[in-house]
């Protein structure tokens, strides 16, 4: 499946809505060598980094949720409101 990071990464915006309401921005590059897509979550100085495998990847393009991105994200939200 072909898609640019960009369109992978407002899918995963448009998918976990609540990234854009807790006022965290997300960077994603894919990695080669582990045939993965890196995200970085960033809130004021603080930064959070997981990656989504690409059949994950693929799978979201397809509107499909990836429970591990889904735990990931509510994870670093809690972090991240903890933390203030």
């Amino acid at each position: 499946m072909g898609y640019s990071n960009v369109a992978l990464k407002d899918k995963i915006m448009e998918m976990y809505p609540e990234i854009t309401k807790h006022g965290i921005s997300v960077s994603l590059d894919f990695d080669k060598a582990k045939h993965a897509y890196l995200l970085t979550f960033k809130k004021d100085n603080r930064e959070l980094k997981t990656h989504i495998e690409k059949k994950d990847a693929d799978e979201c393009m397809d509107g499909i949720k990836c429970v591990y991105l889904g735990m990931q994200v509510a994870e670093f939200i809690k972090n991240f409101d903890e933390r203030k």
